[in-house]
Formats: C-alpha cells, structure tokens, sequence
C-alpha cells in the first residue's frame, strides 16, 4: 500500500480493467500516479491478447504502487471491477476509483472527484451529461445512445442521477459493503446503472462532478449495439420489478460514518 497522502488522507486504490490497451495502459498509469502520488493501482487484465498483462506486469515490477491481477479470459468489466472491489475492501482501502484506461478518462481531473468524496460523498461520478461536462471526439450516434441510456435509467428507475452509465468513479469501500457488490450480475454497460443503483436506494449520498470525456485515440471501442441493448433491457426489467416490490434492496442497516444525506 502507498504512503499517505497529504493531511492523512486515507489510502486509495484506482483500478484500471483492460482488454487490449497494450498501446495506452503505460502512459494512464503514470499519469495516474501523477495526480494522486498517494494512490495504489490495480490492473486487471482478462487475457489481453496484444500483450498488456506482459506490459502491465513490467510496470509493476518497476513501480511498487502498482499491481496486476490477471484472468484466463474475457471476463468482463463488471467482473473487472467486483475483483478489485474485493482486493481493495480485503487491503483496508477507504476509496475505490473506476476508470478507462484507454485514455477517455482524464487522470488529471482524480483530484477533483477525490475532493468531492472527502466533502462527505459515498459515490462521486464524474459527469458528461451536465454544466461543464462535454465530450470529445464522439460521433452524433454515439452522443444520442449515451442520452438514451441515461434517460431511460432516469424514467424507468426513478434515478435523479444525470450520468449514471458513466464509468469515471470514486466509491467508498464501506458503501461498497453495504450493497454486496458480489451480487451485481450485470455486465459492460449495465453494471455502471445497477451499480449506482444500488448505492442510490439505499441513501449513499452522491456527488456528480462535470468531466470532459475524450474518445479513444487507438483501438476500437468495446461498446456494441448488443451491449447497449441488454443494458436497455435489464434497466426496464429492474425498474418493472422495483414497481412491484420485487427489486432485491440491500441491506441498509449498518450506518456508514455518519453518511446520511443525498448531495445529489
């Protein structure tokens, strides 16, 4: 685990999922320690057949703060993620940071989404889709699937977030807990709705802090028609069930340092 950070900051633990990012994984990592010199990173890696779990394994014998976890395949991001959410709640990390690593997330703009976590927000996500958010590089199509999605979780799961398909995050670990992130089923797309979901039904409070998203600049996206259509899917499912009692709640009961308030 990293030293502390400045003012006893409690240690962090950013965790970059990669399939194919052999071209970008080494530049996002040290800009990523760059901002957040304090912080630990985890590579999780499902099999990368352009050699990044090799490339990411030579960064962590150079650097101690980083470390890889690699899968015998492609196992998907909301795997990806409920993997690292379990090394870092086993490692006594307070924060938990999901972002690309193919360069669409910005490190530089970390700090700004570790200040609203240390204002007293559970999950901060950084947001395209308000005041001084925007979007480089993206194709009109592109621009209107990310709407939808975000609307239709809005309408269908009575959400007030303005961004919930975002995947640039800061989530407490104790929050984490609270929701099992193990039982998050949920892949790609719709892992990031269930996900702050879940966190929002249960009263975490919730800070979204405006990011420029920058399209990839090597590689192919991983977003397909079919991902967004099971995405669609799932969320008019969850919100049909949730209308009916019959949306599993997580369990609520344990307090979370005080955290009682929605900064929505």
């Amino acid at each position: 685990m990293s030293e502390r950070a400045p003012h006893d900051e409690p240690p962090t633990l950013v965790i970059l999922p990669t399939y194919n990012e052999a071209e970008t994984i080494a530049e996002i990592v040290a800009r990523v320690l760059l901002a957040l010199p304090w912080t630990d990173v985890l590579i999780v890696d499902d099999a990368s057949p352009d050699g990044t779990g090799d490339l990411a394994e030579e960064l962590a014998a150079g650097e101690p703060r980083v470390s890889v976890h690699r899968r015998d395949g492609k196992l998907g991001l909301g795997s990806a993620y409920v993997t690292g959410f379990g090394r870092a709640i086993r490692g006594g990390y307070r924060r938990v940071v999901e972002m690309d690593a193919d360069g669409s997330h910005l490190p530089e703009e970390l700090p700004a989404l570790i200040a609203a976590a240390q204002a007293g927000a559970g999950l901060v996500i950084g947001a395209r889709w308000m005041p001084g958010g925007r979007i480089v590089g993206w194709p009109w199509y592109r621009r209107l699937i990310s709407r939808t999605g975000t609307l239709v979780a809005r309408l269908s799961l009575r959400s007030r977030l303005r961004d919930a398909t975002s995947g640039f995050r800061v989530i407490d670990t104790e929050w984490l807990e609270r929701i099992e992130p193990e039982t998050i089923s949920a892949q790609g797309y719709a892992f990031q709705i269930e996900l702050a979901w879940a966190l929002e039904r249960i009263g975490c409070p919730i800070a979204e802090v405006p990011i420029t998203f920058v399209e990839r600049r090597s590689g192919r996206s991983k977003m397909t028609l079919g991902i967004v259509l099971e995405a669609l899917r799932l969320v008019l499912l969850w919100g049909w069930r949730a209308r009916r009692g019959a949306g599993r709640l997580p369990d609520a009961s344990r307090p979370a340092r005080g955290q009682e308030r929605s900064v929505v």
